[in-house]
């Protein structure tokens, strides 16, 4: 089944490692040999900074995390406060907006659930059983795929919209009834996916019902009559006029006896029997194709899954601090080349781009973030009227000095 990508849309996030932005930076030229080195050593620091401030963040997730985790090892003790759910959930919307995920409304996610299944299957959902609800996208590209119908004797192609990643985040109902032990009344699941097709994201949710399309009962539907009347007007029908004769002998409907011998009856239970092996073969019929489905459900979610419960949000959280480091870095490498980059706007439109004419990439750059960063790190001076009307960056000595102070204090005890 191959999967072609045709188009794809402004990326929030850069899609590039750290040390592959640093040389991306270098590549581009502007800066002497020396300056080089004072670079990295700079964008060293600033990586070690962000990971210290953004470990504290892990801590306290796992603190707000610990008591709703499913799959805890360690006891639970009570001193934990009554908001924790809600304390955990604030974090992690803080942290996947950080991670530059963008959170699906209400209207989008029924939008998606009421597209065409790429898989040519029909899921239902019960919200019923969900108090909680949140689904967050990052990376959106429209796919073309070769789909199989028909047996496999034709082959069309599909075009798609497709999530990059997907993080799904669901607390279930006071009054949830399952048998399962991870859907108990209260608890939750957080889990990340890859490559999902927007119109199938309802079969990320736990309580999914499997259906069939019209087209696939009538596979089964329409072959299943006709063979049953054949059944009924050859072999059966004759034990079917018996057996309600001997009915109605039974019931004072018919005064005239039945008579009953050993073929009358070896023919009346070969009927029977006959009828029974159809219905209970159609029964198999519709089992097998069912099952087929779910395999092929199955099958997509087992390559589709990244992560589940804690292990998500310590993924989110190098997510986040991958982005944050290289927004950071690209920003202040412009503003030191590029003194005449003054504004915000200007800032942005340039790294913008540059990454579409010398990367071939479109990244949606989220310059206020960036600056927000240098800003409170000193690396970047606001000097005009109008907040970030007038940006410069100070000279890269200065920022590795900067930066420096900043890691020395973070603790004193040995002053």
């Amino acid at each position: 089944m191959e999967v072609k990508l045709r188009f794809r849309p402004r990326l929030r996030y850069i899609p590039f490692r750290k040390r592959d932005i640093v040389e991306m930076c270098l590549a581009s030229g502007g800066l002497s040999g020396t300056d080089q080195m004072k670079f990295r050593d700079m964008c060293q620091v600033l990586q070690s900074i962000v990971h210290f401030e953004y470990h504290k963040k892990l801590e306290i997730l796992k603190d707000s995390y610990a008591p709703l985790n499913p799959d805890r090892d360690t006891r639970k003790i009570g001193v934990f406060a009554d908001d924790e759910d809600g304390e955990f959930v604030d974090g992690l919307d803080e942290l996947l907006d950080k991670a530059n995920y963008e959170k699906l409304s209400e209207e989008e996610l029924q939008m998606a659930i009421t597209e065409a299944s790429l898989f040519k299957l029909r899921l239902h959902i019960d919200f019923h059983d969900f108090e909680e609800v949140l689904l967050y996208s990052r990376g959106e590209s429209m796919r073309t795929q070769e789909v199989k119908s028909f047996f496999g004797l034709r082959k069309q192609q599909v075009e798609f919209s497709n999530y990059d990643r997907v993080v799904i985040y669901i607390k279930f109902s006071g009054k949830v009834i399952s048998r399962q032990r991870r859907e108990k009344p209260g608890s939750t699941m957080l889990k990340m996916f890859q490559n999902v097709p927007r119109a199938d994201v309802e079969m990320l949710f736990p309580n999914t019902r499997l259906g069939m399309l019209f087209i696939d009962k009538l596979l089964i539907g329409v072959p299943a009559l006709i063979g049953g009347g054949a059944i009924l007007t050859t072999k059966v029908g004759t034990s079917l006029l018996l057996l309600g004769a001997l009915v109605g002998f039974w019931m004072g409907l018919v005064s005239e006896p039945v008579g009953l011998d050993k073929i009358t009856i070896l023919g009346l239970v070969v009927g029977i029997g006959g009828l029974g092996s159809y219905i209970w073969k159609q029964f198999i019929n519709f089992k097998n194709r069912k099952l087929a489905f779910m395999q092929a459900l199955t099958e997509s979610l087992y390559f589709k899954n990244l992560d589940n419960n804690a292990g998500v949000f310590h993924r989110l959280i190098d997510d986040a601090e991958e982005e944050e480091c290289k927004e950071a870095i690209v920003a202040y490498y412009f503003l030191s080349v590029h003194p005449s980059l003054e504004s915000a706007s200007q800032l942005d439109e340039t790294i913008e781009d540059w990454f579409s004419e010398r990367w071939d990439c479109q990244v949606d750059f989220e310059v206020e973030d960036a600056l927000d960063k240098l800003l409170k790190l000193g690396l970047v001076i606001d000097s005009g009227e109008e907040q970030r009307e007038v940006m410069a960056a100070v000279p890269i000595d200065k920022a590795c000095e900067l930066l420096d102070q900043i890691w020395d204090g973070y603790f004193t005890y040995n002053d």
